[in-house]
């Protein structure tokens, strides 16, 4: 699909739906091929989901508010 800047800025709905049909979308400014927007492979999801943030809380001792707290120190921790 070939979108030009006004196209992504109204049609955004119509470009959000090639993406989930797994087509690349050509971004066009003045005629002129600009860049491409592609659609996120799977293997690039599942990655993520193996980040150490996702599940993070998970071995938590305290509530994460009280873990925060202590791994900022306290508004006067300092003093």
């Amino acid at each position: 699909m070939e979108a030009s800047i006004v196209e992504l800025r109204y049609k955004m709905n119509d470009v959000l739906r090639a993406l989930e049909r797994k087509e690349e979308v050509t971004v066009l400014y003045r005629g002129k091929v600009k860049g491409t927007i592609k659609p996120v492979q799977a293997s690039v999801e599942a990655d993520a989901l193996k980040h150490p943030f996702f599940g993070s809380e998970k071995g938590l001792r305290e509530s994460i508010a009280e873990e925060m707290e202590i791994l900022r120190g306290g508004r006067f921790g300092g003093l």
